[in-house]
């Protein structure tokens, strides 16, 4: 294991739970050398060097490795694509920048032999991304699907729970520090879409654009709903699917209505599960904690690592022969409430199994294709009204 110093870019929630993580483990190995920050007159409480020009990191001959745990996407993606060009090795934690620049910062890995290891982005403390690399044949693999964001399952366990209002649920997640000042990133599906699109890279080769993806959150949700799901002895959750049906592949972010013999049914509060599918194993489950500096923080450890020992992503599946194709024209069964008529033409459903009318709201449970929803994206999230899909058990 060689020795590892590190040019650390933010010290927020993440960069202050990786650095009280190496304090707590002792480390002779891996040493935060710099760390660049925005503010330099802000009380830090530690006795480290700071600066907040990145150029100072670069320059520091001493520093062998990048780790960069920052919430802006824009210069994440200047700092990762500048430490490949100058072969440093990099770990990122952002899911949103890699989300976006995959395909081209693995060429970049290939073109300068410089890794880039971003575990800690998918999932929390969960290993998820090694695990599909090393572990899960393409040929064998048929979904990945789970609670990828912890900061609206929070929202949602303390719903369903504790019967805390989404205002107040919002507000004591912010208060934790699992949800952001500015929490659309998590409850309108964006955080878990970006990780859906890392996980699919690693599980079946194949990169989709963000834009491809139906993507669909909580923000909308209301008590009527809440009321549908426990009355169906279901709860709702905040779902990011990926399966292939033979050489097609589907994605998308949803709330579903999960039924209480499922894996996920019973992952609360911050925490994330992930379940793996295959063709003769069935089915995997992983948890792990999703939201919080210090399990994150672990997981960019867990990065630094692998680091040490000179590990990379090998990207095997993209080399595949046959990948499978992305596409949205697959159907299943929704939960879907509205209120005029037309929020109810916004959906074309090709069957209606139920349906219900009142003053108040009123909700249809039918089939509809992937491509409908795509297609009234925006309307569907900026309207009041509320979809979910609604599995057969």
């Amino acid at each position: 294991m060689k020795n590892l110093n590190i040019g650390l870019f933010g010290f927020g929630n993440v960069g202050r739970g990786l650095y009280d993580v190496l304090k707590r483990i002792n480390s002779g190995n891996v040493h935060i050398k710099r760390i660049c920050v925005r503010d330099m007159e802000k009380e830090r409480g530690i006795k480290a060097e700071f600066t907040n020009n990145p150029d100072d990191i670069f320059a520091d001959k001493d520093i062998n490795l990048i780790v960069e745990v920052i919430d802006d996407a824009v210069a994440a993606y200047d700092i990762v694509k500048r430490a490949l060009k100058s072969r440093i090795p990099v770990v990122s934690g952002n899911k949103k920048m890699l989300g976006h620049h995959l395909p081209e910062l693995i060429d970049l890995q290939e073109q300068y032999n410089t890794a880039l290891l971003y575990d800690a982005s998918a999932c929390g403390s969960i290993p998820v991304i090694r695990n599909l690399e090393e572990y899960y044949d393409n040929d064998l693999l048929c979904s990945v699907k789970g609670i990828l964001n912890g900061s609206s399952n929070f929202i949602l366990s303390k719903i369903f729970n504790e019967h805390m209002s989404y205002k107040d649920a919002l507000k004591l997640a912010q208060d934790l520090g699992f949800a952001e000042s500015n929490p659309t990133l998590d409850i309108d599906g964006w955080d878990s879409l970006f990780k859906l699109i890392i996980i699919t890279m690693h599980a079946f080769g194949v990169y989709v654009a963000p834009e491809e993806i139906f993507t669909y959150g909580i923000s909308t949700m209301n008590d009527s709903d809440i009321r549908f799901a426990q009355e169906k002895d279901r709860r709702i959750k905040l779902v990011a699917h990926v399966e292939k049906f033979d050489d097609r592949l589907i994605m998308c972010v949803i709330p579903q209505l999960i039924s209480r013999n499922k894996y996920i049914y019973s992952v609360e509060d911050e925490f994330n599960g992930v379940v793996i599918k295959g063709l003769f194993y069935d089915k995997q489950f992983m948890f792990g904690r999703g939201a919080g500096g210090h399990p994150t923080g672990s997981a960019v450890l867990s990065d630094i690592t692998a680091c040490a020992y000179n590990y990379r992503y090998e990207y095997k599946k993209r080399n595949d022969s046959v990948l499978p194709k992305y596409t949205t024209d697959h159907t299943f069964r929704v939960y879907f409430r509205y209120k005029s008529a037309e929020q109810r033409n916004l959906l074309n459903f090709s069957k209606v199994r139920e349906q219900y009318s009142s003053e108040e709201y009123n909700y249809i449970v039918g089939d509809v294709t992937v491509t409908n929803l795509k297609a009234h994206q925006e309307e569907l999230r900026n309207a009041d009204c509320f979809v979910a899909a609604y599995p057969f058990d």
